[in-house]
């Protein structure tokens, strides 16, 4: 899962809103992935939205697989739409890894 997430990182961090986000954060703590230290943090520690948005995919993809599932689980029911763009860019051909 935190694969997946790593893969869908840069479509998630240019498309998700800042309400999406506030949602997600809400629902994070709630389920206890994050704690309120860490949902300031992003809050907090980033004044733009994308920025906010990358610090929240890394924060919980540091986390693990069970962390990501459950970010995974509130986008799919917050914002299906966004899910379903998200997940075409997970069935399309991945870009060759350059070295």
């Amino acid at each position: 899962m935190a694969d997946t997430l790593f893969r869908i990182r840069i479509k998630f961090v240019e498309k998700v809103s800042e309400s999406s986000l506030d949602q997600l954060l809400d629902d994070l703590l709630s389920r206890r992935v994050l704690n309120a230290a860490e949902v300031e943090e992003v809050k907090q520690g980033n004044s733009q939205r994308m920025d906010q948005a990358r610090s929240l995919i890394d924060m919980v993809r540091n986390k693990g697989d069970e962390a990501s599932h459950r970010l995974l689980d509130c986008l799919q029911l917050k914002n299906p739409a966004l899910w379903k763009e998200l997940q075409q860019g997970l069935l399309s051909p991945e870009e060759p890894n350059l070295r």
